[in-house]
């Protein structure tokens, strides 16, 4: 049995720990590998996991804290573990100070300033990327070509289901996800549900926009007149922006920060998902969320969601200029969606349903045939891992 170090936090409520959660979740009881995270497990850690799944693993976990005891840093600072070390690099692509038996380091970032990879990256045996627009960026950056291996989904979490039947029937839903941001854009959101909402009064927007760092989206505003603020109790104040910003409040239904366990009846009362961002570096897991749960999805045309949607999967947003005022260093690939085609998307959604609703029923099918599951993904990841 080979043991793998993750070497960053698992949770239940962004991006990397849904990642971890899940890569962990699926080796927990493989007898050929042995998941190991970079950060104590905690019960808080695991949000709303139901017991079921948190018993079948619960082994695994206490061995991952009882290893993760045991590792110190040593006199040069740096820790050094009896696994195969996969680091998390995010923008700037720090490297750790962690060292295992072979070293990975899983690439995932947005700003594009490569210009210290070479040096940043040379401690690693091998590259791990998710997306082609990052695995090119590498490449070029370094000359060496990093294994891309897409993230995934848990279809049997997110799947088609009937509607509670609790929200109004008369009602036009659309669902936008993701931690308040530039590259999220926000700010094209509601621009374009402004536009929308004035023409079609019985739409609503359900915004699942709160992170466990609401304080780096406080202040951000793009392309609106009014940023976005926290409230008394250091959350994000989403009616309060919306109103500043010419939209009723009473449209927009503000979910707060949920565990990721909670997202499929949310998801299930939609008509439709929109995701507008300006760059994602892998293919956005509310995107693939939505899409498994059989909601028909408007989103950007760009970076890695380039290696997601396609004609019969999504209604995609094509037309893509150049990004101006980004809060990183080099935005080389990333695009800013046409408000206008927004609006067209929103309207050929609410005026062709069925239509639409094939392409959620097929944008999951597509999901399921191209392995884009986190069963199928730890199932490669595995492989590869063990190849090295």
């Amino acid at each position: 049995m080979k043991d793998v170090f993750l070497n960053w936090h698992l949770g239940n409520n962004f991006g990397w720990g849904i990642a971890g959660l899940n890569l962990f979740f699926q080796w927990a009881n493989d007898p050929e590998i042995r998941p190991l995270m970079g950060q104590p497990i905690t019960r808080e850690a695991l949000g709303l996991v139901d017991p079921l799944r948190v018993d079948r693993v619960y082994r695994a976990i206490d061995f991952s804290n009882r290893f993760l005891d045991g590792v110190r840093v040593s006199s040069d600072g740096n820790r050094y573990v009896r696994a195969r070390v996969v680091d998390a690099l995010g923008n700037g692509l720090s490297p750790s100070n962690c060292f295992g038996e072979h070293n990975i380091g899983r690439c995932i970032f947005e700003d594009t300033d490569l210009a210290d990879a070479r040096d940043a990256l040379s401690k690693y045996d091998a590259l791990l990327v998710a997306s082609r627009w990052n695995a090119d960026l590498v490449e070029q950056a370094t000359g060496r070509r990093p294994r891309i291996i897409h993230e995934g989904v848990d279809t049997s979490q997110f799947c088609p289901a009937p509607k509670s039947g609790l929200m109004d029937a008369d009602k036009f839903y659309i669902f936008s996800g993701g931690k308040v941001e530039f590259r999220k854009g926000q700010d094209l959101v509601l621009l374009a549900f402004k536009a929308f909402s004035g023409m079609r009064k019985d739409c609503m927007l359900v915004a699942a926009w709160h992170s466990i760092w609401p304080q780096l989206s406080a202040g951000f505003k793009g392309k609106l007149n009014h940023a976005v603020r926290l409230n008394e109790r250091g959350a994000l104040d989403i009616a309060r922006w919306v109103r500043e910003n010419g939209i009723d409040p009473r449209r927009v239904i503000d979910v707060g920060l949920i565990p990721n366990a909670l997202m499929p009846g949310i998801l299930r009362e939609m008509d439709v998902a929109l995701q507008p961002s300006r760059a994602e570096a892998c293919t956005s897991l509310p995107v693939k969320e939505a899409m498994a749960s059989g909601i028909p999805v408007i989103a950007a045309l760009n970076t890695g969601m380039r290696d997601l949607l396609t004609e019969d999967n999504s209604i995609a947003l094509k037309k893509q200029s150049a990004v101006s005022g980004a809060p990183v260093s080099s935005t080389q690939g990333w695009g800013e969606s046409d408000v206008d085609e927004i609006v067209a998307a929103l309207e050929y959604a609410y005026d062709h349903r069925e239509q639409a609703r094939q392409i959620g029923r097929h944008s999951r099918e597509w999901l399921i045939d191209n392995s884009r599951t986190w069963q199928a993904h730890a199932r490669e990841l595995k492989a590869w891992i063990l190849s090295i």
